[in-house]
Order: structure tokens, then sequence, then C-alpha cells
């Protein structure tokens, strides 16, 4: 069963380009355990709007990636300077397959 994270947010429109450089350093890291792919959505409607989908091979590399965001210090300073850029707080919707 394959596992997708939704993780609903938003920044300041000026923002934008911050975020994706952020992330052109971040998903590499976020997906080197293996079986995770990332990605991210902009809404066309709302500027700064997005969506940054998860996707997990299955329930143990969930799992897994789980243990790895609460306990692993790299992956706590992604996540610090990650939200330091939201302008609001997130929103996680967990999806299966």
């Amino acid at each position: 069963m394959t596992i997708e994270l939704h993780l609903r947010s938003a920044v300041n429109p000026e923002r934008r380009v911050e975020l994706e450089a952020f992330l052109k350093d971040a998903i590499p890291f976020y997906e080197s355990p293996g079986g995770i792919a990332v990605r991210l959505l902009w809404s066309r409607d709302e500027p700064g709007r997005f969506i940054e989908v998860i996707e997990y091979l299955d329930v143990e590399t969930f799992e897994r990636d789980q243990v790895r965001v609460e306990q692993d210090p790299e992956m706590k300073r992604y996540l610090e300077r990650w939200r330091e850029l939201l302008s609001e707080p997130v929103s996680v919707e967990v999806f299966e397959y």
C-alpha cells in the first residue's frame, strides 16, 4: 500500500523563489532513504499557496521516515528552515492507495 502526504500551506508570494531554492536543496535529503518522492504544487488561484506531496513506496517506508522526522537532527534542521519560510501553519493530510 502506498502512502501519500499532502502538506498544505503558504508563503508570502515574494518568498516563493526562496521556498523553491530551499526545496531544491532539501528534496535530495528527504528522498535519500529511498522509496520516497517529493514534489511541489503551486495554486494557480492563490499566489503563495502550495501543496508539498510526499509519496512513500509503502507503509514501512512511511513509518521509518516518521522516526527520522522525530529523531534525526539533520531532518529537524531542514524542517525548522522550512517552517521559517511559511506564512501560516501546515495542514497535513495522509492518504493511502
